[in-house]
């Protein structure tokens, strides 16, 4: 019996070989890394609940069709699956049914299993490769069992003894990643893999050739071409954004722009009149099939209240503001320096891909940082103590402590990590459950509709993306004009996300050779040197746009 994350591994694997995904995409549609999607796949990491929870939006399916199996979750990605597989039903009571269900044809068969698994797999495999059903969905190694109508090894320790005996030996290029997503893709190949195996008897043979006729006559020539024609079409490499929620937003457009006859300054104003509203339909909708539903109207924190109308309430977000004493004392002794300003794209966009906190805010004393729980901490941050880099806690001037975000404290969390500072003292924390990925549906919609209109030169698609996600960020606090959402604590955390990322950015140009000259607001940063061997210009999210250059010391 495999457990419910084994099964799960299963299933993410046979996902990703039908989509044509690799790791590295399945860890970008989740916002994690490679690396992480890795290990978790391996089993030498956990998938938590939040991950399942987005691994089900990832894959457009409900949590329940991802843990009932990998060939369940496939017929549902694709509705069509079950039909690409004639062979099926005649082909699976050979190998997979003698340890499952018992048949009236299974009994015969049944010492076939024991005599299939005395492994082979890791012998044999060393120079027939392809002889078993096709390579194990787990480790890739050559596999003689299926499950679902895949092929896998029955366990983990039949896994580690594959791995093991391919390990020492060039059998590394029978598993390479590049066929395994033709070879274990479509559930069809695997009955007509599994036809060499019953060959000692005669039962086999007659089924398989009615079943592969219908089918693939033609992929008996072309083994590898086969699997590839009998894919349904791949997704965008990967879907990067719910289509229905593009749509959404360009129909939007239209209508405005049919309704004032073409005149895009009127459709413009008239749009960003209706973006806060607009926005939160947008929400709404990224969040239909979500896993669990975020508060919208919980209890506000004292700390989190305005002390007065156009006051400000005792959270530190750590809006940077600083500049290079060093070079500016230069430049005043007479150094001529080349400073070129350097503009962020969609500062608030990308931000809007921070960890939140999705219900009530609640006490915790503990001092410990849980990565799994998001909110406001108040802190005693230590001394920075690097006069060519800006602070990460912003231009604050007073010591002691202060109430900062989830972003702000990862960031600090993070320099401690490689060594740029002590960790902060957590003193207290108000918290809840959190995830990175709550607005990431919709951060995808606007930024793949942005990334479009700048590519077609449409400036007013352009303009109304960002009239809605900057009054998304801005009215999500205590504003009168957004009644839908009161929300100050995520006002926060996305402000000091921006902060931080361009935070960032600076620490990077730093590592790369480059002197930052001054850093402000949430997208300037202006550096010496070449900074297009470090950035990459453009004005998509993670690119950079030059907007002045200067001679520090001289006239600006």
């Amino acid at each position: 019996m495999s457990g419910t994350e084994e099964i799960l591994r299963l299933t993410v694997a046979a996902l990703m070989a039908r989509s044509g995904e690799r790791q590295g995409d399945l860890a970008a549609g989740l916002g994690l890394s490679q690396a992480q999607v890795s290990r978790k796949q391996s089993g030498s990491a956990h998938w938590s609940l939040e991950d399942v929870d987005l691994l089900a939006v990832h894959y457009g399916l409900a949590v329940l069709d991802l843990l009932a199996g990998p060939a369940h979750a496939v017929d549902v990605l694709h509705g069509a699956a079950r039909s690409l597989r004639p062979g099926a039903p005649t082909a699976s009571p050979v190998p997979p049914t003698s340890p499952v269900p018992p048949t009236s044809p299974v009994p015969p068969t049944s010492p076939v299993p024991p005599t299939s698994p005395v492994h082979p797999t890791s012998a044999p495999a060393e120079t027939v490769g392809r002889e078993p059903t096709g390579p194990c969905v787990l480790c890739g190694q050559p596999a003689l069992d299926e499950l679902d109508g895949f092929p896998q090894h029955l366990s983990a320790e039949e896994c580690a003894e594959a791995v093991a005996a391919a390990g020492p030996t060039t059998e590394v290029p029978a598993a390479a990643p590049e066929p395994t997503p033709s070879a274990a893709a479509p559930p069809e190949p695997t009955p007509m893999a599994a036809q060499p195996e019953p060959s000692p008897s005669a039962e086999p043979p007659p089924p398989p050739a009615a079943g592969a006729e219908t089918a693939p006559p033609t992929a008996a020539a072309p083994t590898p071409a086969a699997p590839a024609s009998a894919v349904p079409p791949r997704r965008a490499a990967p879907a990067y954004a719910s289509e229905t929620l593009i749509e959404q937003i360009v129909d939007r457009v239209h209508d405005v722009l049919a309704e004032h006859e073409g005149d895009a300054d009127a459709a413009q104003a008239a749009l960003i009149k209706t973006a806060i509203p607009d926005v939160m339909a947008l929400l709404k909708a990224s969040r239909v099939g979500g896993r669990y539903e975020h508060s919208e109207f919980p209890p506000t924190q004292d700390i989190l209240r305005k002390k007065s109308q156009k006051g400000a309430d005792e959270i530190w977000e750590g809006r940077p503001k600083w500049r290079n004493a060093a070079l500016f004392s230069a430049a005043k002794k007479g150094e001529r320096i080349e400073v070129t300003a350097l503009d962020m794209n969609a500062a608030y966009l990308s931000a809007l891909k921070a960890w939140l906190p999705i219900g009530q805010l609640r006490e915790d004393t503990s001092g410990v940082h849980d990565p799994k729980k998001a909110g406001v901490h108040l802190i005693t941050p230590a001394d920075w103590g690097h006069a060519d880099l800006p602070n990460p806690l912003g231009n604050r001037m007073e010591p002691g402590e202060l109430w900062v975000t989830e972003s702000t404290l990862r960031l600090l969390v993070d320099c401690a990590r490689q060594g740029l500072v002590d960790p902060p003292v957590i003193h207290r924390s108000l918290v809840s459950g959190a995830t990175e990925g709550l607005l990431e549906k919709l951060r995808r919609a606007l930024a793949e509709t942005r990334r479009t209109a700048l590519a077609e030169g449409d400036e007013l698609t352009v303009a109304y993306v960002k009239a809605m996600y900057s009054k998304f960020v801005s009215t999500i606090g205590e504003s009168s004009a957004n009644r839908e959402i009161r929300r100050p604590d995520w006002m926060h955390i996305i402000r000091s996300k921006a902060f931080a990322n361009l935070w960032m950015k600076a620490h990077k140009a730093h590592r790369a050779g480059l002197r930052v000259v001054e850093i402000s607001g949430t997208d300037e940063l202006h550096v010496t040197g070449d900074w297009r061997a470090v950035f990459q210009e453009g004005r998509d999210l993670n690119e950079v746009k030059e907007k002045d250059t200067y001679i520090l010391g001289g006239k600006r």
